[in-house]
């Protein structure tokens, strides 16, 4: 399993980027691998959002990144947002 972090700066309206994240989100549900995600906007800075993934596999996250259908929907996003995201193997965790 890995973790994929991905940041986004709003240069568009919070509504406008939530609902084309949505939008990229339902497709991406769609895709073997994903297994759940979090979309969180920063309490102090509403023009910050973090979207937390689990994927089964950094193969997984890249094919469906690479899909063909992909590409509209980061246009979409990329036009509300500036983002930069990574890929994280874990090391340590907690679960209460």
């Amino acid at each position: 399993m890995i973790t994929f972090v991905n940041r986004f700066t709003l240069t568009g309206a919070p509504e406008e980027f939530e609902k084309a994240f949505d939008e990229t989100a339902a497709f991406l549900r769609e895709q073997p691998g994903l297994i759940r995600y979090t979309l969180s906007r920063q309490l102090d800075d509403p023009a910050s959002y973090v979207n937390i993934a689990l994927w089964e596999s950094a193969d997984d996250l890249r094919a469906a990144l690479a899909h063909p259908d992909f590409g509209g929907h980061a246009k979409a996003m990329r036009g509300l947002a500036e983002s930069t995201g990574a890929i994280f193997g874990p090391r340590l965790s907690f679960e209460a």
